[in-house]
């Protein structure tokens, strides 16, 4: 008889940027007091009223990257601590989408809090100086194959910079680069009956090459970040897979900046058969994607207080 697999129970997927939205999690924070705590304790540690930022606005605001890296750090943390003091059950295993990696990494002991925060808006600023604010784009090519992405951004390199950045889910492939070949890669793409693109809301380009000096540098703070094991697994997004040690971790972490997401193997990673899969943060971006990597999952987006509630009830008892 086989043993148990260790991932087949309970896991929790971090939303990364483009899930953050003026009043994210105010249905929850209104119910469990661990949301305003969580974002008063990162202002605090931050130096601004990033929970006023959540409430007030403005989306420009929001959405840059120095300010949205953060927020999502701590609206992930704040649902995991409201989900644990709420009783629910602590996940088997874990990934963040891009940034979400280090939401998960928090949760799971390999980080403090403090330190995460700090990092990523350092990560954010190191980002943001690799590639100005408006040179840098990414679009979510929808129900278009791998190849023909690939042939897309072969085409955009004529007017720069532009690669495949996030495997998100069968019919969603994530471009990045220079703005300009970004939206050449798109025109070719629509000649070709493709139609359906998003850009999304972030100032910078990542997950390509453009971010490799970003990375670079960013290595030296890792190599002086205190990291631990996690406590639970993390399931990494440049090779899909939990990291082996810490110096292993450092080292995937400098290649999730310049290298591909490979969500959908991260998320069939996270277990087989039946599987329980929450996201622990703002919307329902991971939710979707999830649910259309595996349809025999169930997954909840429980950063909604109604479904917060009723997942703390349900899944305890399963």
């Amino acid at each position: 008889m086989s043993s148990p697999n260790p991932f087949s129970r309970l896991a929790f997927v971090f939303p990364g940027q483009g899930s953050q939205s003026v009043g994210m999690l105010s249905g929850l924070a209104a119910s469990r007091p661990e949301v305003e705590s969580t974002f008063r304790e990162a202002s605090d540690l931050l130096g601004f009223d990033l929970w006023r930022l959540i409430r007030e606005g403005p989306a420009e605001d929001l959405d840059r990257t120095v300010n949205t890296q953060p927020a999502l750090l701590a609206a992930g943390v704040a649902v995991y601590r409201a989900w644990r003091a709420a009783g629910g059950e602590r996940p088997a295993v874990s990934a963040g989408h891009s940034l979400g990696e280090y939401t998960a990494l928090v949760c799971a002991g390999a980080l403090s809090f403090a330190d995460g925060l700090r990092l990523v808006r350092r990560r954010a600023e190191l980002m943001q100086e690799a590639v100005p604010a408006g040179a840098g784009a990414m679009a979510a090519v929808l129900g278009a194959e791998e190849a023909l992405v690939e042939e897309a951004c072969k085409v955009g390199r004529g007017s720069g910079i532009v690669e495949a950045a996030n495997d998100n889910a069968p019919g969603q492939i994530v471009i990045a680069g220079e703005r300009a070949a970004v939206e050449a890669a798109l025109a070719w793409l629509a000649t070709q009956g493709v139609r359906k693109a998003v850009r999304l809301p972030v100032s910078v380009a990542s997950h390509c090459s453009l971010m490799k000096s970003a990375a670079e540098r960013l290595a030296e703070d890792l190599a002086r970040l205190e990291l631990r094991m996690p406590e639970i697994p993390v399931i990494h997004n440049a090779e899909a897979r939990a990291a082996h040690d810490v110096e292993d971790m450092r080292a995937l972490l400098y290649q999730q900046l310049f290298r591909p997401v490979r969500w959908r193997a991260c998320v069939e990673r996270l277990g087989e058969g039946a599987l329980r899969v929450g996201e622990c943060g703002p919307g329902r971006v991971l939710t979707g994607l999830v649910r259309r990597i595996r349809p025999d999952a169930e997954v909840r987006p429980l950063g909604e207080a109604e479904v917060f509630a009723k997942s703390v009830e349900e899944w305890r008892a399963a």
